[in-house]
């Protein structure tokens, strides 16, 4: 299946993000319309408090093949999404964080991989070894621990489940999403373990990440670790003992 005249659907889940959204939707709009033949971004606004809406609608006025969805209240990334994916009508879907950390000009590669080799998922991963990042060492050795944790729970080969940037063919989307329960920490696992468990082909690619915004990015709460930790096991306990997924 050639995925050269493929349409795309990027969601774009964002909280709080007003005073770079605008210029954001730019960048990925005039990226998507050198590559696809036709493209949508759909903008889902999870909880935010400043002008992330107005500036989005303000983008969509301008360029016009954007959608923005609205939430008062801050339900996850995974909850963002999923929503977002009830509005799609691209032969592929995208995900895409809003900070634009990872430069949707990236997609591109992710693009190209899948043309080339017919998978089904292509993530980017900072734990690849071309991918451009600095790492710290702390954040290093708690994603390889993650790392070797979903490689015993669910047989998952990928380095890096976090990222946000991925593109799937939109069928595994349909057939996946529906199994999905997480909405915040562990969602990632929860929908590439589901699709690897499936049979679908996912494939990782390498990504240049850049920090835009001050963070201490090495510093990870423990609460963080804890809720990944629990909602990890819990998809465990759905997926082996509960079986819960062959029923959906």
């Amino acid at each position: 299946m050639t995925l050269i005249n493929k349409n795309i659907s990027v969601i774009m889940p964002a909280h709080n993000e007003g005073d770079r959204i605008y210029e954001n939707l730019t960048k990925t709009h005039k990226v998507l319309k050198r590559t696809f033949i036709s493209h949508e971004i759909i903008l889902v606004s999870d909880g935010s408090k400043d002008n992330t809406v107005s500036e989005a609608r303000r983008a969509c006025m301008d360029i016009g093949s954007i959608k923005v969805l609205e939430y008062s209240n801050n339900t996850g990334k995974g909850h963002a999404l999923k929503s977002g994916f009830g509005y799609v009508k691209g032969d592929l879907v995208a995900f895409l964080d809003a900070d634009l950390d990872i430069h949707p000009r990236q997609i591109q590669t992710l693009f190209h991989a899948m043309d080339k080799t017919h998978a089904d998922v292509v993530i980017g991963s900072k734990y690849h070894p071309k991918s451009k990042i600095r790492i710290p060492k702390r954040r290093k050795l708690i994603s390889f621990v993650y790392k070797v944790i979903l490689f015993i729970l669910f047989r998952l080969p990928l380095r890096d489940t976090q990222a946000g940037l991925k593109l799937f063919k939109t069928e595994v989307l349909e057939k996946v999403f529906p199994k999905v329960v997480c909405k915040r920490f562990a969602f990632d696992v929860e929908l590439l373990a589901n699709a690897h468990r499936i049979g679908y082909k996912i494939l990782e690619r390498p990504i240049v990440l850049k920090f835009r915004r001050e963070i201490k990015w090495g510093n990870i709460k423990f609460k963080t670790l804890y809720y990944t930790g629990m909602d990890t096991l819990a998809i465990f306990y759905r997926m082996y003992i509960l079986r819960y997924y062959d029923k959906q």
